[in-house]
């Protein structure tokens, strides 16, 4: 007996020992969490009970030169349907006329919008889709209709909101216009001005703290923001959509009817380097025709005969040869250490001029005068093509300018051809942009501009920072050089290989090109041509400069030389731009017109102002105009399309709160 309670006992110090062990490591543990890591746990409860919620800015809108919109952020809807959130008898009270009133914003019959909203309540659906990708419009009705307008709890609407960009004006552009994409919040790729600019454009996002409440809401724990956002800035580029239209479809139209491969177009004004336009379509396999790449930037490649400019260029500064030199085209084929370099035009041209050599594009006539004046001296002759700028690139603003190459007599692969064949245009390489950029200097008296696709970055009507002209070169040559540059490229319009295009109606000048590209690749079957015109307009007093540029056009068609297919194109534009412009007596009337609209608004604006506190009526005004108005009543606005206001989310007359969003809708 003695030794059974003895056991006992020691059963029973046993567990007294262990609790005591226990509590000993519950009160070392409960001071560890309150003193020791007593901070990580109260911040952690914090943290899923009160969390800081980003407040989205508005991304700032993209506009071309005239006013029109390119970019601009639009909300998305996207209405869903919570099936046991209404009662029983308020569902059964309002499912007919709520599937009536869809009807008329969705389309479908109300028949079937009845059928599936009970369908979706038999299935206990709590996230059953009504509509996505709708409008601020729509979604304004869709809220209103019976049920819906009961709320989320009572009605069991859902709505779900995302802005999207837009592009009012389509697909023209758009590789220029550009993108962003975003990663978790953050930008990690992006091109074209959307790309280049996002800095001004995005402004800065805000935070509101929220607590969390029942059925997983949360709600803001004060009534102001911990930081406002801030909206970016309007970004305004230097297109016109009116010369942007006429690029396009000019060049749209051409490289359908040859087939061709791609294609790009650019037209910039002289004295600025804004450019004014930009279009780079290439083939779909279904044959047409969509902007993937911007090839005016990118795409560097061997120019062929709008090369030769350098070449003139090079020989009158250093008086190695005039126009009026002579060249032998000896047949239309001279050799150069075993390799051949021939004229298009078999037989060649005989004896003829420099300048003439260069008005019908004679490659034998050019590689001569090149060869012979610098056989001895090729750094001399490459230098001037470095000094030109040509090996260089512009340090454009948007993304993805190609690289141009130049041979050095330094290079380890500079051969004993390197020089003739520069001289037409082969192992060399630049882009359609560079190539405008230097005949560009040509038509601007000597002075190389930096082409440029934004001019200015606003807020409203406040100018954050203008963009100026930025000048590359003061002077590229002489200006006895650039009097006779001036005088070839008139005449190869006027009598040379560009004279299909010449017009008593306007004058221009420029250059055609016909380059074989993948020459050495892949034989004879990866070859192909690419066609090109680069000049300017008008011949006498250049105001645009433009170049075209046309890859792979089909052969079968039997024509793929520069100006038969890349000239029309550059003529089109400038006829264009010329004939349609609006005479002296229309633009008075414009302006009659603007004075008197002026007058008429700023009547307007004091009326306004003496109801500061009511939303106007801004139908029939147009977009610039509203715009500005609201900004100065202190309320944010977007913009969905161009001209005039056809709607406004706000209606007139009723009250303004600060900082809120009114949607207009242009026509």
């Amino acid at each position: 007996m003695a030794v059974d309670d003895k056991n006992i006992s020691y059963r029973v110090y046993l567990v007294a020992g262990f609790i005591f062990l226990m509590a000993i490591a519950i009160v070392v543990k409960l001071t560890n969490i309150q003193w020791v890591e007593g901070a990580y746990y109260r911040q952690l409860a914090k943290e899923r009970t009160v969390r800081n919620f980003v407040i989205p800015a508005n991304k700032g809108n993209i506009y071309s030169a005239d006013g029109s919109l390119l970019a601009t952020s639009i909300p998305n809807y996207e209405i869903r349907f919570d099936a046991l959130a209404p009662k029983s008898e308020v569902f059964e009270k309002n499912v007919k006329s709520l599937s009536d009133s869809l009807v008329t914003v969705l389309g479908k019959t109300a028949y079937f919008y009845e059928n599936e909203l009970r369908k979706a309540r038999a299935n206990k659906n709590r996230y059953f889709l009504i509509g996505r990708k709708l409008s601020y419009t729509q979604y304004f009705k869709i809220k209103g209709f019976p049920l819906f307008n009961l709320g989320a709890y009572k009605g069991g609407i859902i709505v779900e909101q995302e802005t999207v960009r837009e592009h009012p004006i389509g697909k023209i552009a758009e590789r220029t216009v550009g993108y962003e994409r975003t990663a978790n919040g953050v930008s990690v790729d992006g091109k074209g001005i959307e790309w280049a600019f996002r800095d001004y454009l995005n402004g800065k996002d805000g935070k509101i703290l929220k607590q969390k409440i029942a059925k997983g809401q949360w709600k803001p724990i004060r009534d102001v923001n911990e930081v406002d956002p801030q909206d970016g800035y309007d970004v305004i580029s230097t297109i016109d959509v009116y010369i942007q239209d006429i690029a396009h479809h000019a060049l749209l139209k051409q490289l359908e009817a040859y087939e061709a491969d791609h294609g790009s177009v650019v037209v910039m004004e002289t004295k600025t380097g804004h450019v004014k336009a930009i279009s780079n379509l290439g083939r779909a396999n279904d044959g047409t025709y969509y902007e993937t790449t911007n090839y005016a930037v990118a795409e560097s490649h061997e120019p062929g005969s709008t090369y030769k400019l350098a070449d003139l260029m090079a020989l009158f500064e250093d008086k190695k040869a005039d126009t009026s030199t002579v060249f032998d085209s000896k047949g239309g084929e001279v050799t150069y250490f075993g390799r051949k370099v021939r004229d298009s035009h078999k037989g060649g041209y005989g004896k003829i001029s420099l300048g003439r050599g260069f008005e019908v594009s004679s490659n034998t006539v050019l590689v001569q005068a090149v060869y012979n004046a610098y056989k001895d001296n090729p750094s001399q002759f490459v230098n001037h093509l470095n000094n030109f700028g040509l090996n260089k690139t512009l340090g454009l603003s948007i993304k993805g300018e190609g690289i141009p190459y130049v041979p050095q007599p330094t290079d380890k692969n500079w051969s004993r051809v390197s020089l003739p064949w520069m001289a037409f245009g082969y192992g060399v390489h630049i882009t359609p942009m560079q190539t405008l950029a230097f005949y560009n200097a040509v038509a601007n008296d000597g002075e190389m501009v930096k082409p440029q696709f934004v001019s200015e970055i606003k807020e409203w009507n406040k100018t954050i920072k203008k963009y100026d002209k930025e000048v590359l070169n003061p002077r590229i040559c002489s200006k006895e050089t650039i009097v006779k540059l001036k005088a070839v490229l008139a005449n190869v319009v006027k009598k040379g290989t560009g004279e299909k295009l010449y017009s008593k109606e306007f004058s221009m000048a420029g250059k055609t090109g016909t380059a074989q590209v993948n020459y050495g690749k892949a034989g004879r079957t990866g070859m192909y041509y690419a066609s090109s015109f680069v000049g300017y307009f008008p011949a006498e007093s250049p105001k645009y400069s433009c170049i075209v540029v046309v890859h792979k056009p089909n052969t079968a068609l039997n024509n793929f030389y520069g100006a038969d297919v890349a000239g029309p194109v550059f003529k089109r534009i400038a006829q264009k731009i010329f004939t349609d412009a609006p005479s002296t007596n229309a633009i008075r009337n414009i302006d009659r017109k603007i004075k008197k609209q002026e007058t008429h608004y700023a009547s307007f604006y004091s009326k306004v102002q003496k109801k500061a506190n009511v939303m106007p009526n801004l139908k029939g005004m147009s977009g610039m105009d509203a715009v500005a108005l609201v900004g100065n009543l202190g309320l944010k606005v977007k913009v969905i399309g161009v001209g005039k206001v056809k709607k406004q989310s706000l209606q007139a007359g009723d009250a303004l709160v600060k900082n809120a969003t009114v949607l207009l809708e242009l026509s």
